[in-house]
């Protein structure tokens, strides 16, 4: 999985990345609108979206969104639910067991917050979840989050900090930290 990282907005690299985003968005529009049962029409469009087959068990219900795909690393016997999204810039690496419930996000990149860098770059931390963890419907999950093993992320939730295994973690209320 990625580390850290900042990738200036306009560089070669940039592009490239930004050529991807638009081959799997032409990729994911495609899986979302097959019928539910063409079980061999999605797994040759989730080989194309990441790179490499589902895993053993792994479950995916579509609609599912990407912007890479290829920064995103399943176990065995992971479940999606319905219409998550996966902002893998940076990595994301779900471990094995992990239930995701529908309307998931997880976001890998951003900007920095100084207004003058905002529009230069992209920055990106990964996002790593262990085993038989329980992310709940709706939750955001922001770069650079680890979830440790069987916690449990209550659905709503906003998660910008780590999650200690066997743990519960709620809330997804919005403080002021400082102006400019």
């Amino acid at each position: 999985m990625s580390s850290d990282r900042l990738m200036r907005i306009h560089s070669a690299e940039f592009h490239a990345m930004a050529e991807r985003v638009l081959r799997v968005t032409e990729l994911t529009s495609r899986l979302n609108v097959l019928p539910f049962d063409d079980e061999a029409g999605k797994a040759r469009l989730f080989e194309q979206i990441l790179g490499k087959p589902l895993p053993s068990g792994a479950t995916i219900y579509p609609p599912f969104y990407t912007d890479h795909g290829l920064h995103l690393d399943l176990a065995e016997r992971v479940f999606i639910n319905q219409n998550c999204t996966f902002l893998d810039y940076a990595g994301i690496r779900l471990g094995a067991r992990v239930m995701v419930g529908p309307k998931v996000t997880f976001i890998t990149g951003g900007h920095p917050v100084d207004p003058a860098e905002r529009r230069l770059y992209l920055t990106g931390a990964p996002i790593d979840v262990a085993e038989n963890v329980w992310i709940g419907a709706g939750a955001t999950i922001l770069p650079g989050v680890s979830i440790g093993r069987d916690a449990v992320v209550a659905a709503g939730a906003v998660v910008a900090d780590d999650v200690p295994p066997a743990s519960l973690v709620t809330g997804a209320k919005a403080t002021v930290h400082r102006r400019w």
